[in-house]
């Protein structure tokens, strides 16, 4: 059995934790898919995370926030909703979100940051594969209304580096390379997002 590493980390950072996991002759993947796909969300919307495991009973989906400790769903937090995890974001829902098992085993690992300002980062919470189209954006929400919008002018930055200025507040990457790979952030006129780590893995 392979089992992951430890997970007291910053909910600033994402972890790609990749666990393969054997049962008798067996190999099984377990992952963690999260809906929307992305690490970043506002205040009160909702996210699903689910256990994508074959041939597999007893796994779970539990978190580590900064309240400390490993909390499970739907015990400590969250609710089911078909074979989902749901939530309803708050900013003490961030943290690094996984699938265990019962005897401990581990899937990847997926960062969620919940904002309560007005501008967030839509980037993917998922690794992104070497050669994918990838779009960045700069959303902006109207407290009010709820209503987003993403069409402002927007700085992308790169590990601390202005990378990109773009007028309709997207970015696109092509062709994404691990190069790419690194924490971003953005800002335009009514704000600055949180950062994220967007992982890069290789060619499939």
């Amino acid at each position: 059995v392979v089992k992951c590493c430890a997970l007291s980390v910053s909910p600033s950072i994402f972890l790609v934790l990749n666990t393969v996991i054997y049962s008798g002759h067996a190999q099984i993947n377990a992952s963690l898919s999260i809906s929307p796909d992305r690490s970043q969300f506002f205040e009160y919307e909702s996210v699903s995370l689910s256990c994508d495991v074959q041939s597999f009973t007893g796994w779970r989906v539990v978190r580590n926030t900064l309240k400390g400790g490993t909390e499970e769903c739907p015990t400590d937090w969250g609710f089911f909703k078909g074979s989902s995890c749901t939530i309803s974001a708050v900013p003490s829902d961030s943290g690094v979100y996984w699938c265990e098992s019962g005897s401990g085993e581990h899937s990847n690992a997926v960062n969620i940051t919940v904002h309560d300002g007005a501008v967030i980062l839509e980037s993917p919470a998922i690794p992104v594969t070497e050669g994918y189209f990838v779009t960045l954006r700069c959303v902006y929400e109207d407290k009010k209304t709820k209503k987003t919008f993403s069409n402002f002018r927007a700085d992308f930055h790169n590990d601390g580096s202005l990378i990109m200025t773009n007028a309709t507040g997207e970015m696109t990457i092509p062709a994404v390379s691990k190069s790419d790979e690194g924490l971003y952030k953005c800002n335009n006129t009514k704000g600055e997002s949180p950062e994220s780590w967007m992982t890069v893995t290789g060619e499939q």
